[in-house]
């Protein structure tokens, strides 16, 4: 089942703002609150995260129903994306190096970004060049 195009996006906004403060903070708690969000997100699907949650309860009842859907397989995948980088990130933080840390947590909010801003899914765009990649090879 297709989902509403807005639910990852605003998942991307929040996400940014919480790399942000991460990055200008050095919070490993709320880098370990992220990869908790990634990591449903990962599991369950962009809706089983708590963005999606907040998009679904407080959001998009505001904004009225949706008009565009997309697959929620890129999404999905992306979330696994992000959940690697703040993993690695969250290691950095706690056990060091501190560049890992900033440097892994930089690369997840450059992508969280672009999603937020300008609608470009990094990590879909790279599910999609898998996807085509496999297809090839096999």
């Amino acid at each position: 089942m297709d989902i509403d195009v807005r639910g990852p996006r605003f998942g991307a906004v929040v996400t940014t703002v919480v790399l942000a403060v991460v990055l200008v903070t050095g919070s490993a708690w709320l880098l370990a609150w992220q990869t908790l969000a990634f990591a449903l997100g990962a599991a369950g699907g962009v809706g089983r995260s708590p963005y999606g949650w907040l998009f679904r309860r407080a959001v998009r009842p505001r904004i009225g129903p949706p008009t565009e859907f997309e697959a929620p397989e890129p999404p999905r995948f992306a979330q696994a994306v992000g959940l690697l980088f703040a993993g690695v990130g969250l290691v950095g933080f706690t056990l060091g190096p501190a560049w890992l840390g900033l440097a892994a947590t930089g690369a997840a909010l450059a992508a969280a970004f672009l999603n937020a801003v300008f609608g470009y899914c990094l990590g879909c765009e790279a599910y999609l060049l898998v996807r085509r990649l496999t297809v090839r090879a096999g």
